[in-house]
């Protein structure tokens, strides 16, 4: 599943209820206690941002975004007791990207957190997330719960256009020219292809959220805008 936000932190109540807060405020957020939590999280999820404590229960946070580092380019933000200028620079300086001093504030963090999900999607739209699923619209490729999802040609560029013209009715008179590069290509071709994607990135095909019918005229793909 991909999440918005990953908070790493060992104080389990504190967690808990940042991440309520996160949640009802429509950040999809989990949280994971230490180093072991998060190599277990990242083999079937991943997280657009991550929000990282210092002390760990089972190792160091700075040791940990450099890990993280070397294997992506997620944004990063400490949140710590040390306020020291020595801790804030060394986790700017090992790859974090900000630093919030505990005890903070509830909605301060939710601001900055929104703010680093906005500057995600408009420098970075090569990537797009949706439920368990990333499209590299780059690399044409698709990755379910971290795992590669294997598509017909067909069926990824017909991916691929419709997650470029998301949120906007696609006709299927559009799909024929552009994806098929044909007038006409017929009903039943076009439906097996969305059955199909259907299968491959809905949770549940007979009910999708994503891939959207608007009977008679064309499909949509749907996909929630950052507030």
């Amino acid at each position: 599943m991909v999440y918005d936000c990953l908070m790493i932190e060992d104080e389990v109540p504190l967690a808990e209820n940042t991440c309520k807060y996160l949640n009802l405020s429509g950040i999809n957020a989990a949280a994971v206690s230490g180093v072991e939590g998060y190599h277990e999280f990242i083999k079937g999820n991943t997280a657009r941002m991550i929000l990282l404590d210092i002390n760990l229960e089972d190792g160091c946070g700075y040791n940990l975004c450099r890990q993280i580092r070397e294997e992506t380019k997620v944004p990063i933000i400490f949140v710590s007791c040390q306020t020291e200028e020595e801790s804030i620079l060394l986790g700017l300086n090992v790859g974090g990207d900000d630093f919030i001093c505990k005890p903070y504030s509830l909605p301060i963090l939710l601001a900055k957190v929104k703010a680093v999900l906005r500057r995600c999607s408009v420098g970075d739209d090569r990537i797009i997330s949706f439920g368990e699923c990333q499209v590299n619209m780059e690399e044409e490729t698709l990755l379910r719960k971290g795992k590669p999802v294997l598509l017909k040609r067909m069926e990824m560029k017909l991916l691929l256009y419709l997650v470029r013209n998301r949120n906007r009715l696609v006709e299927k008179e559009e799909l024929f020219k552009e994806v098929w590069q044909e007038a006409y290509v017929g009903d039943g071709t076009l439906n097996v292809h969305i059955r199909k994607l259907r299968e491959k990135v809905e949770e549940n095909p007979s009910s999708p959220v994503y891939i959207i019918t608007e009977y008679g005229k064309g499909y949509m793909f749907r996909l929630a805008k950052e507030n």
